[in-house]
């Protein structure tokens, strides 16, 4: 299973290049990186870039791809599902829990269905904490060509398996906590498990 790193974001209401924003001498990027290699379901890492930022994150050392596309989230898991099957994340979410990541692939690849996405009780989903199956890609690749880019209405659909989230330990839901702005730096020093 790839864990795949969506780094295509502009980081607008961050001011600037979030995901190489040290934290504790590292780039924010690199915290989830670190998290997502610890799950033992990931076998490899790969960075999906934007064209503007691929040089500078190929630094890190981790293969990169290209999203030529740059439609949103939709475009980055389409392009992952190039590699094969996928754990996909968002680069700004340094409090992943590995063991959930593990819960994810574990449920996705019981169910054989296109994806599995966790979701909340009020049917919000989670579309950047998921695992997907590379067969998803030609369904996304229709998608993408209808100018259709909500990647949430394209989950729902698919025939994707759904984890309910509040039926998981609690601490897991630091997982989903992403960095959009300085002030959610601020909030990571009030998390468990968090960021020294």
């Amino acid at each position: 299973m790839i864990g795949a790193v969506l780094a295509g974001g502009r980081g607008k209401r961050f001011g600037g290049d979030k995901l190489l924003f040290k934290i504790s001498g590292k780039p924010l990027i690199s915290h989830t990186i670190e998290r997502l290699k610890s799950a033992d379901s990931v076998d490899e890492i790969v960075i999906v870039a934007s064209p503007e930022n691929a040089e500078k994150l190929k630094a890190l050392g981790y293969r990169v791809v290209v999203d030529e596309l740059l439609v949103g989230p939709i475009g980055g898991i389409y392009k992952a599902l190039s590699l094969g099957d996928a754990f996909v994340v968002a680069g700004d979410m340094p409090l992943l829990v590995p063991e959930f990541v593990d819960f994810v692939v574990k449920r996705f690849e019981r169910a054989k269905k296109p994806a599995c996405v966790p979701k909340w009780s009020n049917g919000y989903l989670e579309p950047l904490h998921a695992a997907y199956s590379g067969e998803l890609r030609s369904f996304l690749e229709k998608k993408i060509e209808a100018d259709q880019y909500a990647i949430n209405r394209a989950i729902r659909e698919s025939d994707a398996c759904y984890i309910e989230i509040e039926s998981l330990p609690e601490e897991w839901r630091e997982s989903f906590f992403n960095v959009n702005t300085r002030e959610d730096l601020r909030r990571i020093r009030g998390i468990r498990g968090n960021i020294p």
